[in-house]
This record gives structure tokens, sequence and C-alpha cells, in this order.
């Protein structure tokens, strides 16, 4: 069996071509791809596999749009860190997803409804242009019903944390972390660029490393680089900063006119 892996998080990817193998020890990743852009041209010069596990929101794009491009004869397995809607897309057209972190056994039980539901996958794009209808659908909604926490996972458990407790998000290790105001930080299956469309209201997006509540912002001061400093009302290791062509914007959000 064939796979190809779409995943823009190195660290997942690995883990998802680790737990495949361990499960199909006969399997062969053929390829990791990262982005649209690399999957389109892979699909264009490569033989389609038998099975395509598949991220969701890529760094450049939504996967969908590579098989809006491609035609795709493959099944494929998403592995999502979307919303309930979108979940809720992918019960109602019949295509597997993993809820990203995903384990070992949740990996098993995609790959065994693969091998059942095999002969079903004759018509894939008009099953794709569905699912890409409801992701659409389910961002309008998401729109409308703004989530009031976040989920993270610490030692096997799934935690809810409240967004209005989530002093700020930021990157470490390339990886997505938040940092609570009782100063406790936890890992996050989303990336920054999806978390800054959970509450532009009560978070701004300082840099490309870090996501701001503004209850957390407890000054901000000018420096001669012209960049602002922001000083936090918790302790924190990093320093903040605004870059000079955000200031006037992250000042009219400061005072609720952004």
């Amino acid at each position: 069996m064939n796979v190809v892996i779409i995943e823009d998080e190195i660290l997942t990817a690995d883990d998802l071509k680790e737990i495949i193998l361990q499960i199909e020890p006969k399997a062969n990743v053929a390829a990791v791809l990262h982005s649209v852009k690399e999957a389109v041209n892979y699909f264009q010069n490569h033989p389609m596999p038998n099975l395509i596990f598949s991220d969701i929101q890529l760094g450049d794009g939504l996967s969908i749009d590579i098989f809006s491009k491609i035609e795709i004869s493959a099944p494929i397995i998403f592995c999502t860190a979307f919303d309930e809607y979108a979940i809720e897309a992918f019960n109602v057209n019949g295509i597997h997803y993993l809820l990203k972190p995903f384990n070992a056994q949740k990996i098993r039980e995609a790959l065994d409804k693969y091998q059942i539901l095999q002969s079903s996958f004759s018509n894939q794009t008009q099953a794709l242009e569905t699912v890409y209808e409801a992701i659409k659908l389910s961002a309008h909604q998401s729109a409308e019903r703004k989530a009031t926490s976040v989920l993270v996972y610490f030692q096997n458990r799934v935690i809810p944390i409240k967004l209005e407790d989530v002093a700020l998000f930021f990157i470490k290790n390339e990886s997505t972390h938040l940092y609570t105001f009782d100063q406790k930080t936890f890992p996050v299956s989303r990336t920054l660029d999806e978390l800054q469309q959970l509450d532009t209201h009560l978070f701004y997006r300082a840099n490309r490393q870090v996501i701001v509540n503004r209850n957390a912002v407890k000054e901000a001061a000018h420096q001669q680089s012209r960049r602002v400093t922001i000083e936090l009302t918790v302790p924190f290791n990093e320093i903040v900063t605004i870059s000079k062509e955000k200031i006037a914007h992250f000042f009219d959000w400061l005072t609720g006119e952004g």
C-alpha cells in the first residue's frame, strides 16, 4: 500500500508516518508533502497512491485546493484541528477524519475503515466538492458563532481553556503554546494563523511569534527603532514587540477602535 502524507507541521508528519508504519509495516510512505504547491507538483509528476492522509489547513491554503486542481482517485483521510462544524461535514459525507492530536488507535481505526470502504471511493471528485462547500460553510458559521474555549492536550487528557483565561499564544521550538493568566503553559494543536481568527476583539497578532490578549497588555512603550514593546500583566520570558508598520493598527485595537 502506497501512502502520501500532506501535512505542514513537520513533527506531526513524522509522528503520523511512524504510526502508519507501525500499524502497517508493509506500507510505503511514498512522500511527505508540506504545502499546496508542493502537493500539486507531486501529483502532476508521480503515480497516484493507494491512500492519502491530509491536513486541511496548510501554510499556503486549504488542501482541498490541491484536489480541485488535480484529479485524485485515491481515498483521503483528513487530519484536522478544525471545529465541530467541519467534523460534522465529514460525517455527513462519509469521509474519515482524525482529530489532532491523534494516536495509534485512531489511525488504526482510519486504516480499518479504508480497507472496508475501499471500493466506495470511485467518485472522489464529487465528494471533495461537497466537502469543500461544507468547509466554507463551516468557516461562515464559525465567524457567526465564536469559540469561547480552546482545547489543549495534557497527560492524555483533553482540557478546555477559556479564551478569557489565555494571556497569550506563542511559538516555541516551532510548536504553538498558550500561556494562561495563572502562569500555566500548554501545547496547542492549532497554528497561530488559525488562532488569530478566534476573537479579534480580545486577541491581537503582535508579530509572527505571539498573539496577545488585550487584558494581558499592561502598557506599551516606543523604542528607538520605532518599534513598540509591550509590557505584560503576567511574567513572560520573551519580549513582545509590535513592528513599526503595525503600531497605528495596534493602538486602534487597544482602544477598541480596531
